[in-house]
């Protein structure tokens, strides 16, 4: 809520230079499968615009407009209600009471009128004893609150941090998930937790909720959007469909921003698969508010079914590129400039993780212009702006060194997975030049089990090949094995292959594969000594 800080923006504060994300493999979790958020959850909430003003008539009239303003049908769903909907003290039998000013109908009855519209009621609570506005809270009331919300037809709730006694975050979250379940009725779970404690709710969220803030609250300005965007945008890892990293929610039409730079607002929240949830006043919102947060080409994006996150594949001076795989093996490569001057942001399909192709079709998804090139993506700038494209690449031909391709995620045992070098287990480039055997290799990736490397084939490639075995710099130690998957489907996998082994030949069909992982593990003892080596790897598209 507004009594914090955004706490992690500053621990995670993007360097000036920033290249793919590496980090050792986390400990396996399972998303709790509730058939809920497949794609991020799109509405609205009545904070940033109207803090704790919320009344039954604003909440109709809110469902009213997204009939009327076309926001229904371009898939905002979820009306919900945040903090300050209750009176100071529970009833009698210890339940909750909605205000009877603000809602003299009862929340029944707000939940069936926007039931009626085709929509959905979310409604707010806090993990703690009282919610950050002071009113009673859920912690030690799980059940209680959650049969309660059931009953009223509640399709959403947000789940706050404050006042929580200092109980552990996992603890008290898991409790409320329970209870939900117990409930019998499907509701969206939003963990709001800020980020703020140790370990980060991204580690632990997934198999808790649907979705969970990884930072503290948004405020109308470029700088908080900005610091909000750096905190989030490395997570990408962490996001997927059922379980989504938070942002927190859209001030897009609120006033303090220009529309240009509510534009990269909501296109940068569409490229990291955030929760679209408008924040503004929508009895009244602009033209210009309702054609950023109705353009259906850009939601589209937010809501690809693939469900990946974009990473950020470049960020040095004020420059950022960003780049998301879709379902249907396009690309969108979004170009933002944080200064506070136009700029030409240039890449190119290497570094946008696009696969090798001889021309690609450009769609610029806010000036709705077409263009086709053979390889440079730019455009110029304008100060605070964002121009994304949806890329679709043409016929495609000849090999790529898989070292060369834009790597969407990657996880090593020890040190970083490295490119055209063994793994010298500590620092980036501190490995040797790649050697299986006597036979060494130019190109390849050095890498430690356990560990993988992901890259986005986009579903028109054909083949991958590379020489695997256990790198001569550890001798006649380390046993390692090696994998090739295709979409999570493992399409080949070696034996067991120790120090001093002559490589071992794979090619492996990977036709309509759209996401490549090369995976190595550790033969079964430990990974003492196993570095692993992909000489020659490569793709060929066809």
């Amino acid at each position: 809520m507004r009594h914090f800080v955004a706490l992690l923006a500053t621990v995670l504060m993007a360097s000036s230079v920033t290249t793919i994300l590496t980090i050792t493999a986390p400990a396996p979790a399972h998303a709790w499968e509730n058939g809920l958020a497949r794609t991020p959850p799109m509405g609205w909430n009545q904070w940033n615009a109207f803090g704790c003003n919320v009344t039954d008539a604003l909440v109709r009239a809110t469902a009213d407009r997204f009939v009327s303003a076309g926001l229904r049908d371009a898939g905002y769903t979820y009306v919900n209600i945040d903090d300050c909907w209750m009176t100071r003290n529970r009833d009698a039998a210890g339940n909750l009471v909605a205000d009877p000013v603000k809602f003299p109908s009862g929340m029944k009855a707000v939940a069936d009128y926007v039931h009626s519209k085709g929509l959905k009621l979310g409604i707010y609570s806090s993990a703690g004893t009282l919610t950050c506005a002071g009113f009673p809270a859920s912690l030690n009331h799980e059940q209680q609150d959650a049969n309660l919300w059931a009953s009223w037809g509640i399709d959403y709730l947000k789940y706050d941090n404050c006042n929580n006694q200092g109980v552990d975050a996992v603890t008290r979250y898991t409790r409320m998930r329970d209870a939900i379940i117990a409930t019998g009725r499907p509701m969206v779970y939003s963990i709001t937790e800020w980020g703020s404690t140790v370990p980060r709710v991204w580690t632990w969220g997934e198999p808790v909720g649907n979705l969970w803030r990884t930072t503290g609250d948004i405020t109308d300005s470029f700088s908080s959007m900005l610091s909000i965007y750096r905190a989030n945008v490395v997570l990408a890892q962490f996001a997927g469909p059922g379980h989504w990293n938070d942002p927190d929610m859209l001030e897009i039409g609120n006033g303090r921003m220009t529309d240009t730079e509510y534009r990269s607002h909501f296109t940068l929240w569409s490229m990291m698969a955030a929760p679209l949830i408008i924040g503004t006043d929508l009895r009244n919102a602009s033209a210009a508010t309702l054609n950023i947060l109705g353009n259906r080409d850009v939601i589209a994006v937010d809501q690809d079914t693939r469900g990946v996150q974009a990473r950020e594949v470049r960020s040095a001076g004020g420059q950022h590129v960003l780049s998301r795989p879709l379902s249907n093996g396009d690309f969108a490569v979004a170009l933002f400039n944080d200064t506070t001057s136009a700029q030409t942001i240039t890449t190119i399909p290497s570094e946008a993780g696009l696969p090798a192709s001889s021309s690609y079709r450009l769609f610029d998804l806010w000036s709705k212009a077409t263009t086709t090139t053979t390889g440079t993506i730019s455009a110029s700038v304008p100060a605070h702006g964002t121009v994304v494209f949806r890329v679709t690449p043409g016929t495609q031909g000849g090999s790529t060194f898989v070292s060369d391709m834009t790597w969407q995620a990657s996880t090593n045992g020890w040190g970083p997975a490295e490119r055209d070098r063994s793994n010298g287990e500590q620092a980036a480039g501190d490995g040797r030049t790649l050697t299986i055997a006597g036979t060494t290799y130019g190109k390849g990736i050095g890498a430690h089990a356990a560990g993988t490397v992901d890259v986005n084939l986009g579903g028109r490639c054909s083949t991958f090949i590379a020489d695997v075995g256990v790198d001569a710099e550890v001798g006649t130690n380390g046993s390692v094995t090696f994998s090739v998957l295709g979409d999570g489907v493992t399409l080949t996998t070696t034996g067991v292959l120790r120090g001093g082994q002559a490589a071992q030949r794979l090619s492996v069909n990977v036709t309509g594969r759209t996401v490549l992982r090369l995976a190595v593990g550790n033969g079964g003892d430990n990974i003492n000594f196993d570095h692993a080596d992909w000489g020659n790897a490569q793709v060929t598209c066809t």
